[in-house]
């Protein structure tokens, strides 16, 4: 595949980072709170081997833009917002409309790590503008989540998640629950009949974040050009 057009533009006021193939075949959207790791999870994509536009886009207040509902804070003192209906309508109506007006009408994966994974999993619920989403390392232990899938269905077809094998081991009860909640999510998806993928990566929250979340978009490449 032949080198990334890398292109800085703002869409709707916000800062956006496009990587683009020639003629690409599937849009990735993912939020940010900066752009140090895009460029390196653009390279892993490149190993699909699928022509895509890859979108990130930078987020002030993660805590907030990212939250479907406000929460107290689990660690440090920052609580979290109810901005992620803003950041899914910004997505839906200023971003997505303004690259498919560059790129064509293709599909579109939504992809995010920790927050933002849980972002994608949240959206997954709520719109049929992602034909996938990669939920890695996602934030299942956010309080009312498991409630709240238990009493939905997916509206996207194909949903990957991950978690790294020591992310339960902490001292914080609510984020100890991680594994055991994405197991729950995980069979959630499996008895709506969605087509789901649940790894297991090595080490901590911490660990490897871009090259996890390029393998989950990755999965998502693959279950797109398969449908």
């Amino acid at each position: 595949m032949k080198e990334l057009k890398e292109t800085e533009l703002k869409i709707g006021g916000r800062e956006c980072l496009i990587f683009s193939c020639q003629d690409p075949e599937v849009l990735i959207v993912e939020p940010s709170m900066g752009f140090r790791e895009a460029g390196e999870e653009a390279e892993k994509l490149k190993e699909a081997g699928v022509p895509f536009a890859f979108a990130v886009f930078r987020t002030e207040d993660w805590n907030r833009e990212l939250s479907p509902w406000k929460a107290p804070a689990v660690f440090g003192n920052e609580d979290f917002g109810d901005g992620a209906e803003e950041t899914l309508s910004f997505i839906e109506k200023d971003m997505i409309p303004a690259l498919k007006k560059k790129i064509g009408d293709i599909p579109v994966a939504l992809g995010g790590y920790s927050l933002a994974g849980f972002f994608a999993l949240w959206a997954a619920y709520r719109t049929e503008s992602f034909s996938a989403a990669a939920a890695v390392s996602p934030s299942v232990w956010f309080p009312g989540w498991i409630e709240y899938a238990s009493e939905r269905s997916p509206k996207a077809k194909a949903i990957y998640l991950s978690l790294g094998k020591k992310e339960a081991k902490t001292r914080n009860p609510v984020m100890a629950t991680v594994a055991d909640c994405i197991e729950k999510q995980y069979s959630l998806l499996k008895k709506a009949g969605i087509k789901c993928a649940l790894e297991w990566n090595e080490g901590n929250h911490f660990k490897d974040p871009a090259e996890r979340t390029a393998k989950g978009i990755l999965w998502c490449l693959k279950n797109i050009k398969e449908k």
